[in-house]
């Protein structure tokens, strides 16, 4: 046990209308009896993005004793419930990925921030979410939902330096390799996440090397088993740095 944040529930003034269970990405909350409950104390992670979606403000957020946030159980939940519809990945060691605690979900900051260095002014990271790995990513994450979504080689970041300001900003990110990783993985987990997600754009970018491409072709394919009505937008990044304007040419 732990002293943590976690959700409480005014059962006077909750009337049962279960709205916030769907709000609540982890599966922690459902009507019982007529009122909103917490399943189980592991799967709720404390964030509150199921407050807003209360009409009469029964539910908030309270620090007290709680077991910890358990990742593995919210997915076992999950498929328990029908909202994940692949298991996650299993690492060569065994263990399961999900129980990382680094891959805890978590909502970074609305607003770009800005750091104090010395005299000088540098603006902060743009990035609004953790975690960013495709495996590690929770399709029912609250940042994805009707976002305008960032699908990252992996080595974009480090060969193009201004990929805050021209790609991240504003969007959530997930980050892949088609070349490394597991293909079929991938496009079962994008898959699940524009199904649950809706994402109102998608933006692939990519290196230029052929086998990136890779990556924009997943990301086709599991919007069409999805069905997702978005067109997957494509940008290129040289291996020196410099952004094509389309698949061919260079800004």
């Amino acid at each position: 046990m732990a002293t943590r944040q976690i959700i409480r529930i005014d059962e006077e003034l909750c009337t049962g209308c279960g709205q916030c269970v769907p709000s609540c990405a982890e599966g922690a909350l459902e009507i019982v009896d007529g009122k909103a409950r917490v399943v189980a104390e592991v799967l709720c992670d404390g964030l509150g993005a199921c407050l807003g979606e209360c009409p009469e403000g029964a539910l908030v957020i309270e620090e007290r004793e709680a077991p910890e946030f358990d990742e593995r159980a919210v997915e076992e939940r999950l498929l328990q419930i029908g909202r994940l519809a692949v298991q996650p990945p299993v690492l060569e060691s065994g263990a399961h990925a999900g129980g990382c605690p680094g891959s805890l979900s978590r909502i970074l900051h609305d607003e770009q921030p800005v750091v104090e260095v010395g005299e000088a002014r540098e603006e902060g990271s743009l990035l609004g979410h953790w975690p960013v790995q495709l495996a590690l990513v929770n399709p029912l994450a609250p940042f994805l939902r009707n976002a305008d979504l960032l699908i990252s080689a992996d080595c974009v970041p480090y060969a193009y330096r201004l990929f805050h300001e021209d790609f991240l900003k504003g969007r959530s990110v997930v980050v892949a390799c088609p070349k490394l990783d597991d293909a079929g993985r991938h496009l079962e987990k994008l898959a699940d996440l524009f199904q649950a997600a809706r994402p109102r754009t998608v933006t692939v970018v990519r290196m230029e090397v052929p086998c990136c491409s890779g990556l924009v072709a997943l990301a086709r394919q599991a919007a069409d088993i999805a069905g997702l009505q978005v067109p997957v937008e494509e940008a290129v990044v040289s291996v020196s740095g410099e952004r094509y304007a389309q698949a061919g040419a260079l800004r």
